[in-house]
C-alpha cells in the first residue's frame, strides 16, 4: 500500500468521489480494495474486523468514535405504549437498546 488512508478518508472517498448511491457489502469490499490498493480478500478481512470490533464494543456498552467520521453508540429506549395501526388498540412496546450512529464534523461538512 503506497498511501496511508484513515478509515474516515476511505469511507468519505468511497461515498462521495465514487458516487455510490447504495452499496451492498460485496460492493463496499470491492471499493475499499480499489481505494486502498488492497486485495479483495484483505479488504473483506479489514471490513469484517472493523464491524466485528464495533459490534463487540457496543455489546459491552462502549461507544466507538472515528474522529471526523462519526460515533457508534448504544441508545436505551424505555418501554412505551404504542398503537396497532390496523385496529387502533394500544399495545406495550418493551424497553430495548438500539445501535446509534452520529456523523462527525468532517462527514457533515462533506455531505453539505
Amino acid at each position: 500500500m503506497n498511501n496511508f488512508y484513515t478509515f474516515t478518508e476511505i469511507f468519505i472517498n468511497l461515498y462521495f468521489n465514487l458516487n455510490f448511491k447504495k452499496m451492498n457489502k460485496s460492493e463496499l469490499i470491492e471499493a475499499i480494495a480499489k481505494e486502498a490498493n488492497l486485495s479483495k480478500v484483505d479488504s473483506a478481512k479489514a471490513l469484517n474486523a472493523l464491524t466485528g470490533a464495533i459490534t463487540k464494543s457496543l455489546k459491552k456498552g462502549e461507544s466507538v468514535s472515528l474522529i471526523g467520521f462519526g460515533t457508534f453508540s448504544i441508545l436505551k429506549r424505555s418501554a412505551r405504549t404504542g398503537r396497532n395501526p390496523q385496529t387502533g388498540k394500544p399495545l406495550k412496546i418493551a424497553a430495548k437498546k438500539v445501535a446509534r450512529f452520529k456523523a462527525g464534523a468532517t462527514l457533515k461538512k462533506t455531505v453539505k
